[in-house]
């Protein structure tokens, strides 16, 4: 049997070219390290007809064998190193892409799926002016690092706001660059319950406060309550300011928006603290209008 696998072996192209690329690999050389060249040749094949990353045949999973040859003296030596296949180097680096961003109640597949420059572009061109502004803030923080200013994305519903958000945090993990996103209706609710938990409340926040970009999704449409926008919202904003950028979407523009944080079900009218609340995000974002069709309505 060894001698047939043997006789196999030396017919096989990847082993001739193996012993062209080092004439001193006998063919004792082999026979004595014929499960290597065995591995090696199956592995190969594996690769060369390759099912997928989560099929992968190898004893290693994403992995193949590579041989050299080192002669030491009158002793001829076949080594062995494992090589990751580029499959399991792409899903590494996605993975790695993936673990700089969090979601705080955003539909996770939004930020999971990959995005495509041309489906940006294209999905509905009326939102092209948009894009464009997008597109320019992405290309500015790769060449100059993390600007001061966020994004402030208005628009109608389901007009992409989200979506958009969503492929600026992924393009910017790309780069190295952590990201947030909140839903910020079912946050605020969250938040009550956290109130009785100081030590968890303390991590979220600092969470917000540290990341490189933060986003805000559909800001204006969580039922507020003071301390929600002093407490929390202030505090975020506070330490933020000058360090790092913030981004919303949102169906309100900011006169409308201010509005919203002007008045409380508790409180009722506090137009002050409406108005510094709006401060630390007024003077700290570009708008841009998000237009469009609204894309759930399909």
């Amino acid at each position: 049997q060894a001698d047939r696998l043997m006789n196999d072996l030396l017919e096989e192209p990847l082993v001739q070219r193996l012993q062209s690329k080092y004439p001193e690999l006998s063919r004792e050389v082999l026979r004595l390290n014929l499960n290597k060249v065995y591995q090696y040749t199956t592995e190969y094949r594996n690769c060369s007809n390759c099912p997928g990353l989560e099929r992968c045949p190898n004893d290693f999973e994403g992995h193949y064998t590579l041989l050299s040859c080192e002669t030491a003296g009158n002793l001829v030596q076949l080594n062995e190193r494992k090589v990751t296949c580029k499959k399991l180097l792409a899903k590494q680096s996605q993975d790695l892409i993936r673990s700089r961003v969090r979601s705080f109640y955003v539909d996770q597949t939004a930020l999971s799926r990959g995005y495509s420059a041309d489906e940006i572009l294209t999905n509905d061109l009326e939102r092209m002016k948009a894009v464009g502004q997008l597109m320019k803030y992405i290309d500015l923080t790769k060449e100059q690092g993390l600007q001061k200013e966020g994004l402030y994305l208005a628009g109608m519903f389901g007009t992409g706001k989200t979506f958009l958000m969503c492929y600026m945090l992924y393009e910017l993990a790309k780069a190295g660059y952590s990201g947030v996103i909140v839903y910020m209706p079912e946050f605020v609710e969250d938040l009550k319950s956290l109130m009785h938990e100081p030590g968890k409340l303390k991590e979220t926040v600092d969470v917000m406060k540290e990341t490189d970009l933060l986003i805000f999704d559909d800001i204006g449409a969580e039922n507020l309550n003071p301390w929600v926008r002093d407490h929390v919202m202030g505090a975020i904003l506070n330490y933020r300011m000058d360090r790092k950028p913030t981004f919303y979407t949102s169906n309100y523009n900011l006169d409308a928006l201010e509005q919203h944080f002007s008045f409380t079900n508790k409180d009722g009218d506090e137009l002050h603290k409406g108005q510094r609340i709006m401060d630390r995000i007024r003077h700290y974002v570009q708008i841009v209008h998000v237009k469009g069709h609204n894309k759930r309505a399909k």
